[in-house]
């Protein structure tokens, strides 16, 4: 199993209606990420935009080809990419680059 953790930056103006957004994620959406290999998935986001992202899953890329497979991944990030400060032009899940882990504590 791996753990990854990645960092994305809202636009402070989009915070309250991120945060919304995320208190009802589509019922779909939640589908997909189970059955593509996301577990323990959290977002966490700090009052000035900082979101830390953290899953499980067995293998990372899979877990990403997997959801760039389905639909509703591409109506999700394409209704979330305006939110994101600095994509360049990139998706949100694509600009999701995992940090490397130096310690962990079981």
């Amino acid at each position: 199993m791996r753990r990854v953790c990645f960092l994305l930056k809202v636009r402070q103006d989009r915070i309250e209606e991120y945060r919304a957004r995320h208190a009802a994620v589509w019922p779909e959406m939640r589908e997909a990420l189970s059955a593509t290999g996301w577990r323990n998935y959290s977002l966490f986001l700090r009052d000035d935009g900082l979101l830390v992202g953290y899953l499980e899953t067995d293998d990372f890329e899979a877990a990403q080809a997997g959801m760039e497979a389905t639909g509703v991944n591409a109506r999700w990030q394409a209704e979330m990419a305006p939110f994101f400060e600095s994509l360049d032009g990139s998706r949100p899940d694509e600009a999701m680059t995992p940090l490397t882990e130096v310690f962990h504590l079981d």
